[in-house]
């Protein structure tokens, strides 16, 4: 989200409830539970009780009314993952990234909380795995990505063993901030694989932070860092690719392009990378700490589904964020096909666009409002400094503010850590924030 871009039973009027003498609700009786009779239709659907799910949710409940909306989410507890590299750097609390479900889907809103088993668009419903079906007017697919810890030989049991971690789940975020304290000497190696990934600049922010945490630990000089990233590039715009490339030098800092992490030993503290420019051939390396960003994939339930592209991306148009095929299907966030990065940012950005898109096609109207793919990544590079890279579908800078947003700025660490999570819990999910344009056109005195 940049700069400033960056789970069922009638719930009655909060006010009644809250009379003195009256016993207070907790926030999981504000929604209703699967366990309780449900409707078995309403005006929006929304899949998915993550950033898009919620944040859409939010909006269409001022546009329908609460008692029009569910939200299909089963877990109990809400993440606000951005945070998870300052988690797995050690300089927050795994505690700050979490709130529960219950608290930050909006009041009134059924919460079906249940997985989705089915999508069946020719029929406008969906199959939960409960076996109860669920009928719509409209649906919204927010379902995120899967992690696929499991592609990787070795994984996820090697997480049993010490020196090795990854920012990407609520399970091993914190083993790399043990790995990041308990490194001694040789190779530290930070990994990207070969699919599509969540916040791109993710594997390599960890790379920095550890670099800073060895220097202000006296250890920098037995520590030979190694990004072995399976792209052909160290990051997707040049602007920020040119900076970040500056930094890499300057802190001797090793980058192996196109080697995928395939296989870890890590009884054996060693990792193997194919080389993608030479099929079948691997390398293997020994480690003193590994973090692992794992392969991604869409959610199981995406794959040879209905709305679904052949990689199993839900299929919508980039501009206005519709269903190609099926106009009353909207798709938001990580599961989708969308061609920019996978980032809170962007669904922040994508959230105002649909919102319009889906108030055009409840009045019968084409969509006007585009999307320009906007989407952001602070790249962090110490425990002081960020870059704030801002960007389009054209891999061109969007920058919110009048500076050269590519340098690194005690500013726009200072937005990462403590502005955009305030912005995420408080905006975004409320569904008042939908991106940085209006203030980007504000500072740069509207010109684009």
């Amino acid at each position: 989200m940049a700069a400033v871009g960056l789970m069922l039973s009638c719930t009655r009027p909060l006010a009644p409830l809250l009379r003195p003498g009256v016993p207070k609700m907790s926030p999981s009786q504000l929604h209703t539970t699967a366990g309780c009779a449900s409707k078995d239709y309403y005006e929006v659907l929304v899949l998915g009780g993550g950033t898009g799910g919620i944040s859409m949710s939010a909006r269409m409940k001022r546009k329908v009314g609460a008692g029009n909306v569910a939200v299909v989410e089963p877990h109990e507890k809400h993440y606000y993952q951005p945070l998870w590299t300052l988690v797995g750097a050690g300089a927050k609390q795994l505690a700050a990234s979490s709130r529960a479900t219950a608290n930050v889907i909006p009041p009134g809103i059924k919460w079906i909380q249940c997985r989705v088993q089915k999508l069946d668009p020719d029929k406008n419903c969906v199959y939960l795995e409960n076996n109860q079906k669920i009928s719509y007017k409209y649906l919204i697919i927010a379902l995120g990505l899967q992690l696929r810890y499991e592609k990787i030989k070795g994984l996820p049991e090697g997480f049993n063993y010490p020196k090795i971690g990854s920012n990407y789940s609520v399970h091993t975020v914190e083993k790399t901030w043990k790995a990041l304290q308990d490194f001694k000497e040789g190779n530290a190696i930070f990994t990207f694989p070969n699919t599509p990934v969540k916040c791109a600049g993710a594997p390599q922010k960890i790379m920095y932070l550890s670099e800073a945490y060895w220097r202000k630990t006296g250890k920098r000089s037995k520590a030979n860092i190694i990004f072995n990233t399976s792209l052909g590039v160290i990051f997707g715009v040049e602007k920020y690719a040119d900076s970040l490339l500056e930094i890499i030098k300057s802190r001797n800092i090793t980058v192996n392009y196109r080697h995928n992490l395939v296989e870890v030993r890590a009884d054996k503290q060693e990792a193997v990378f194919e080389n993608l420019d030479k099929p079948g051939a691997t390398e293997v390396y020994q480690y003193g700490m590994l973090h692992v960003t794992p392969p991604m994939g869409p959610p199981d339930v995406l794959l040879d589904s209905p709305v679904s592209d052949a990689a199993g991306w839900v299929d919508v148009d980039k501009e206005t964020l519709q269903h190609k095929k099926y106009p009353n299907v909207f798709g938001i966030g990580d599961c989708t096909n969308l061609p920019t990065s996978k980032t809170a940012a962007a669904i922040a950005g994508q959230s105002g666009v649909l919102d319009k898109t889906i108030s055009s096609i409840m009045k019968g109207k084409t969509p006007t409002k585009k999307y320009d793919g906007y989407t952001s990544c602070p790249l962090v590079t110490s425990y002081n400094r960020a870059i704030l890279a801002e960007f389009d579908y054209n891999a061109q800078p969007l920058e919110t503010f009048p500076i050269d947003q590519s340098k690194e700025r005690l500013t726009s660490f200072y937005m990462k850590a403590n502005m955009m999570p305030f912005l995420y819990w408080h905006g975004l999910l409320k569904g008042f924030w939908g991106g940085p344009a209006p203030i980007r056109k504000l500072l740069h005195l509207g010109l684009k």
